[in-house]
C-alpha cells in the first residue's frame, strides 16, 4: 500500500497540472509549420484512474512532404507520453522544402 501511495506521488508530481477540459496542442516555434491533419491522443485508463492531468511535450520530425518521421519526448508524465507519441506520429504538416523539428506541447486534463 505505502509503494502504492509513493508511485501515485510520483505521477503526480513529474506533470504540470493544467486548467484545461480537453486535450490541446500548440506548437512552439515561431517558424512552425501548418498542422493540416491532427489525431487526438487517447487518455490512457491508468491515468484516468489516477486522475493524471498534465503536459507532455515532444518534439516531431517532419519531413519535406509533412509526413511525421519520427517522435522523441522531451518532458511530461510517463503515463502520458506514449499516448502523446501515438498521436503525434499520425499528424500530417503543410509540404515545405526541407524537414524540419516541431516542437510540441500536448495538454491532458481527465475531466
Amino acid at each position: 500500500m505505502r509503494v502504492r501511495h509513493l508511485l501515485i506521488l510520483f505521477f503526480l508530481l513529474s506533470c504540470c497540472f493544467v486548467a484545461s477540459k480537453t486535450v490541446q496542442s500548440q506548437s512552439s516555434s515561431s517558424e512552425s509549420r501548418h498542422v493540416v491533419r491532427k489525431a487526438l491522443p487517447v487518455y490512457p485508463e491508468i491515468a484516468r484512474r489516477m486522475n493524471l492531468a498534465g503536459t507532455v511535450r515532444v518534439l516531431a520530425t517532419v519531413a519535406p512532404d509533412g509526413t511525421v518521421k519520427s517522435v522523441q519526448p522531451m518532458g511530461g508524465s510517463p503515463v502520458l507520453i506514449q499516448s502523446a507519441s501515438d498521436a503525434v506520429s499520425k499528424w500530417k504538416f503543410a509540404p515545405a522544402g526541407a524537414e524540419s523539428k516541431e516542437l510540441i506541447e500536448l495538454h491532458f486534463d481527465p475531466r
